[in-house]
C-alpha cells in the first residue's frame, strides 16, 4: 500500500470548496484513495462528507493512502492538490 504525507494549504482547512476539490479529484483517479490523520481513523478521500468531518485544518498534516496500479501517481496528485492554498 502507498502512502503519502502532505499538509493542508488552504486556509480553511478541507473544508467546503478546498473538499469539494479535492474530492471530486479523489474520484476521478483509478484506485481509492483514503485520507486520515495522525491516529485517525481512514475515510474515504472521494466523499465531500468525510472530507468535511476529517477536520483537518490549515497547517494539519493528513496521510494518503491507495493501493494498486496507479496508486502512488494518483496519490501524488491528490496531494499536489491538497498542499495549494485552494482559497486563493
Amino acid at each position: 500500500m502507498a502512502e503519502l504525507r502532505v499538509r493542508v494549504a488552504s486556509t480553511v482547512g478541507l473544508h467546503a470548496r478546498p473538499a469539494a476539490l479535492v474530492a471530486r479529484l479523489a474520484a476521478e483517479q483509478p484506485v481509492t484513495i483514503t485520507i486520515r490523520k495522525e491516529g485517525g481513523e481512514p475515510v474515504p478521500a472521494a466523499s465531500l462528507l468525510n472530507l468535511m468531518t476529517l477536520g483537518a485544518m490549515h497547517g494539519d498534516e493528513v496521510i494518503l493512502a491507495a493501493d494498486g496500479e496507479g496508486a502512488q501517481s494518483s496519490l501524488d496528485k491528490v496531494a499536489e492538490l491538497i498542499a495549494t492554498d485552494l482559497d486563493a
